[in-house]
């Protein structure tokens, strides 16, 4: 009876699919285990090797929580708004709802395939309006909720109202825009219903406000600092400018603290925890008012140093700080514009990471020192962020290396005066950044101060005289929440007057209408400004060309839509009671479930999707929506499974005038060789005889050519791995049929303009992240299909520890495969089962136990690669003791069963067990088995070993004498000679000195 991966794996798939098997209930006396996986965006590119990673190490807890008596939620869904679907639907014109079902099928096979025991009847799609419908709710929760902090909490819009009604808001303590005016109770009170909005909306939790983002023209939307990499956009590679627009945001800075504060009861790895830290960026100081002379306004500097206030030298304003253009003289008008337009076109990540470059200029103005009123001179420069602190820093470069060096490098222009030194320091070479060690001098009132007595002094001052107060700061900034794009949650909002109004809960959801066109409109409207009718009316009021009709009377729709982390923010809840029509969840599974035990996804959601999450979680804790201040309490990030790209060397010249390329795909050493004297005199003669044969080529088709250029060019190419082999060979002619390679990286193959030296061309491996734009995608169904998915699952854990980044090696998986193989045969031979019911051995049962213990230590501290060793190990010694026992192998299959289910399941079949394995118990480490009663012994003499005995460990040193010295192959060593010395050591060793 032999292995058969492919049906035993198709077989139990379907099984498991049929029965529900892996299907949670919200009603169990069972404890609950909830794991869950960072779910998915379906690309079209569909799985790789890598993806599974994560799937597997969470479905081998789920699996083994099972065998432990646990009831486990383990679902899974889809992303499924996202850019790729739109920007394909832009270039071909198909709605991205086709395309992203279309994925989502491919996905599910794939998923299949591999055989997690997901349980598929708790599925989500964030694209899908029963899905929305609720991202739509908490979306009007937060717009009717303000963070009194008083209370350190959210709270009812009502609240607040009361609070106006009752006492204006000069009791008020709250989260809120800056600069709000004080009012009475009567004043509320005589405020109009609009002006009563507009400052409401200063206060509610989601608000509108002009405010500086990152625009991406080539996406035609505004994107989040996560969603930049290197200036551009990571999807596309964009070029991203800031630029003011109106845009929904959500006050996430309103729980920094919180945000900060709930790290420390969550288990995350530490460096995830100080990557939130850091976005985060606490900052305990003081606010400092800085008077602009001949106007009437105030620069307000947020400073971590208030101790150095009389070492300000200058102040430096970020290029897009609304006073710039209010205080810029006439002079230095134009250097100020034209500085702020370059500055326009860098991202801030962009100006955050450049720690080199020092620019700036001069604005012509000037603040006065608020104890001195000495003139402080103002810049503008891009190291300065507009929506960090207050867009404005005062400059003490003899203290700050970064001022330090703007001081220096403008040192000698207009408005750069030298800079002032308050240290009893040298920093004739650099700044003296450090807070112990110095004594303040020219400092007035602060003189002979240190750092805390200095700040502490400082913070007096300025708060008497009106100019300053102390201030806990964060680098924590409002989330931007509008994006200008089709493929995304509506917001259930109209605009009465321009003021934002939410459409009554009992319309929602909201529909994503149909439209004709995913670009934005003719006047610059979003891509909704394209629709003509919206997927929803009721009796009292209707939506034709995005307007609100209720009453006969017409209001304009919202139609931006909600970003692509929307949906992410709450989605874990969703699996809790993922069919109920009325709420996202109900009040019973939420407190059932409470929140997820183990969550397994990637680092680079670090500062992205799990900051908002756990944002989001915490409102509708404080809103009486959510049970747990936190959403996942454990975190693990998987490490990346490296792919190993192949790469083939090419030499690039052209023909004559008519300017033709002709590539020639080259082995190494003729590369090597041109590289090193980059000549074409160099190049082997048979490269000519294939350059003559092609420009004949060329003639014969009446193309004039006049010969060869002199200077080549030389460069590496990808080539897909697929048509490499084992050795590094290329298969020439499989390369040779698939078209995409006419488009790879300027070398055109096999296209009537590409010569290969020989048939032989071999390629190098480099390692690198794998992708399907590096060529070194591995598929898992290839695996699948040629060694089956539970050989998958295995060689993907032996790879190394789940953290860790590994790279990707076909070749080692036939040693896996192998395994399963003889752990099959320990069950089977030809002729079928060759089970026993005989007594196994003390040998049998300790490799069992040693298992059973190693893998549940393994499955607990989440270091699966070491149980597949532990796994082979245990077969190697169970088939050299020749061990077909049934009281050895049925525990072993339900061992094995939560890293490879399939194969276990077949074994606990063929034992003659009715239904699945997954819920049978795991089998309990035994001590005793482990527990050594015999040792055998070395026996030496001289030194040098002869033999071996197997003694019973409790002897005494004098009995374990008595027996060597009894037994005949000492006697025949010995010969007749008494020994001078028996050194005997217990369980140890045996030498007989002569």
């Amino acid at each position: 009876m032999k292995y058969n991966p492919n049906e035993i794996e198709a077989n139990w798939q379907q099984y498991w699919s049929e029965n529900q098997t892996f299907a949670a209930t919200n009603h169990s006396e069972k404890p609950k285990y909830y794991v869950l996986d960072m779910f998915p965006y379906p690309s079209g590119a569909g799985l790789h090797v890598g993806h599974p990673l994560g799937y597997i190490a969470s479905d081998i807890v789920a699996r083994y929580k099972r065998h432990k008596g646990f009831n486990v939620l383990h679902p899974q869904g889809y992303d499924s708004f996202g850019l790729p679907a739109e920007q394909y639907a832009i270039q071909t014109g198909q709605h991205p709802d086709k395309t992203t079902k279309e994925n989502i099928t491919r996905y599910r096979e794939q998923l299949d395939k591999i055989g997690f025991s997901f349980d598929w009847s708790r599925e989500v799609r964030t694209s899908n309006a029963d899905y929305y419908k609720h991202t739509q709710w908490i979306f009007i929760q937060l717009f009717e909720s303000w963070y009194n902090n008083a209370f350190n909490k959210a709270e009812s819009i009502c609240t607040l109202i009361q609070e106006f009604e009752k006492n204006g808001n000069v009791n008020v303590n709250a989260v809120c825009d800056d600069n709000i005016a004080s009012f009475s109770s009567s004043e509320w009170k005589r405020f109009s219903s609009e002006e009563q909005q507009k400052i409401l909306l200063k206060y509610r939790l989601t608000y509108l406000a002009e405010t500086e983002v990152n625009w991406c023209p080539g996406l035609g939307t505004v994107l989040a600092n996560d969603e930049i990499v290197n200036g551009v956009s990571e999807r596309g590679g964009h070029p991203v400018i800031r630029k003011k627009m109106t845009q929904w945001s959500m006050r996430i800075s309103a729980y920094a603290e919180r945000l900060l504060q709930g790290l420390n009861e969550i288990d995350w790895t530490e460096s995830l925890k100080e990557s939130q830290r850091n976005w985060i960026g606490k900052s305990v100081g003081a606010m400092v008012s800085f008077n602009v002379k001949d106007h009437d306004e105030v620069i307000d500097v947020f400073t971590t140093r208030p101790d150095t206030i009389f070492g300000v030298t200058f102040m430096t304003l970020a290029p897009e700080h609304e006073l710039v253009s209010q205080i810029t003289t006439p002079e230095q008008k134009e250097a100020v514009e034209s500085y702020i337009e370059a500055t326009a076109k860098r991202s801030e990540r962009e100006r955050m990471a450049d720690v080199k470059t020092i620019s700036g200029v001069f604005t012509g103005a000037y603040a006065e020192h608020p104890f001195t009123t000495e003139p402080v001179p103002v810049w503008i420069g891009d190291y300065v962020l507009a929506g960090y602190g207050t867009g404005a820093v005062m400059a003490v470069p003899c203290g700050d290396e970064r001022d330090y060096a703007f001081a220096n490098f403008f040192k000698g222009t207009n408005g750069m005066p030298e800079i002032k030194n308050i240290f009893d320091q040298d920093i004739s070479e650099e700044a003296f950044g450090a807070k112990e060690g110095f004594k303040l001098v020219d400092s007035d009132f602060l003189n002979g101060l240190g750092y805390k007595e200095g700040t502490k002094r400082a913070i007096e001052a300025l708060e008497n005289i009106k100019q300053g107060n102390g201030k806990t700061n964060y680098r924590l900034r409002d989330a931007v929440f509008s994006r200008q794009r089709y493929w995304g949650e509506p917001f259930p909002v109209y605009y009465v007057n321009g003021l934002p109004q939410m459409i009554d809960k009992k319309h929602l959801p909201i529909a994503l209408p149909e439209v004709e066109k995913y670009l934005p409109t003719e006047d610059g409207q979003p891509p909704l400004g394209n629709a003509s009718v919206w997927a929803w009316d009721s009796v009292q009021c209707s939506v034709v060309s995005n307007k609100l009709i209720d009453n006969e009377t017409i209001f304009p729709l919202e139609l931006n839509t909600m970003p692509g982390w929307a949906g992410s923010s709450w989605y874990w809840m969703r699996y809790m009671d993922a069919h109920n029509e009325e709420e996202f969840a109900s009040k019973e599974a939420l407190d059932y479930w409470q929140n997820v035990d183990l969550y397994i996804g990637g680092s680079e959601h670090a500062t992205g999707h799990l900051l908002y999450a756990r944002f989001w979680n915490k409102f509708l804790k404080d809103r009486g929506f959510a049970p747990t201040e936190e959403p996942f309490k454990k975190l693990i990030n998987q490490g990346m499974i490296l792919g190993e790209s192949a790469f083939v060397f090419i030499i690039q010249t052209k023909l004559g005038d008519k300017n033709t390329d002709i590539q020639v795909i080259v082995n190494q050493d003729t590369y090597k060789n041109y590289l090193n004297g980059g000549n074409i005199d160099l190049l082997p003669e048979n490269l000519f005889q294939f350059l003559d044969k092609k420009i004949s080529l060329f003639e014969s088709l009446n193309v004039q050519l006049s010969g060869l250029e002199k200077n080549f060019v030389c460069f590496k190419s990808a080539v897909d791995v697929t048509y490499v082999n084992l050795k590094n060979e290329i298969d020439l002619v499989e390369l040779s049929n698939d078209e995409r390679y006419k488009l790879l990286q300027n070398a055109s193959y096999f296209d009537g303009n590409t010569i290969v030296e020989t048939k032989d061309i071999t390629v190098i491996r480099e390692v690198e992240k794998m992708s399907k734009s590096k060529y070194n995608v591995v598929n898992p169904d290839e695996i699948c299909n040629e060694y089956g998915a539970d050989t998958l699952r295995l060689y993907e854990m032996f790879l190394g520890p789940l953290e860790q980044a590994k790279p990707w090696n076909t070749a080692g998986i036939t040693g896996v495969f192998g395994f399963l193989k003889k752990l099959w045969r320990l069950y089977f031979d030809d002729n079928g089962s060759i089970i026993t019911n005989d007594e196994p051995t003390a040998e049998m049962y300790k490799s069992l136990h040693k298992t059973i213990k190693k893998v549940t230590e393994d499955i607990e501290n989440f270091s699966f690669n070491t149980s597949v060793s532990q796994f082979m190990i245990c077969v190697n010694e169970l088939a050299t003791l020749k061990c077909h026992h049934r009281a050895i192998l049925e525990p072993l299959a339900v061992v094995i069963s939560p890293y490879a289910p399939h194969i276990a399941e077949e074994l606990w079949k063929q034992l003659g067990h009715e239904g699945s394995i997954a819920t049978v118990e795991f089998p309990v480490f035994e001590e005793k088995y482990l527990v050594e009663s015999e040792k055998e012994y070395p026996v030496s003499f001289n030194g040098k070993m002869r033999f071996t005995m197997k003694l019973p460990l409790d002897l005494t040193p004098a009995q374990i004498e008595e027996i060597i010295m009894a037994d005949e192959r000492t006697i025949a060593q010995l010969a007749g000679n008494i020994p001078k010395k028996v050194i005997i050591i217990p369980g140890k060793i045996i030498n007989l000195v002569g």
